[in-house]
């Protein structure tokens, strides 16, 4: 099974926590033959930071 998503780990805790689960995701997929398709892209603080915008284009855009 292919899983598609978008991962928004924002500001804060968001980026620790949000490592390890995808670490978790990983890990669960390798076991059950799964293959991962993680779309990352900023949002909040960091995305102002990067790109002048809390809510960029592109995770608008990776949103639907």
């Amino acid at each position: 099974m292919k899983i598609e998503f978008t991962y928004l780990p924002g500001d804060g805790i968001g980026q620790e926590v949000g490592a390890q689960a995808l670490l978790v995701l990983a890990a669960i997929a390798k076991r059950f033959n799964h293959e991962l398709s993680v779309d990352a892209q900023l949002i909040g603080g960091i995305a102002i930071d990067e790109t002048g915008t809390a809510f960029p284009e592109a995770c608008q855009q990776s949103a639907h």
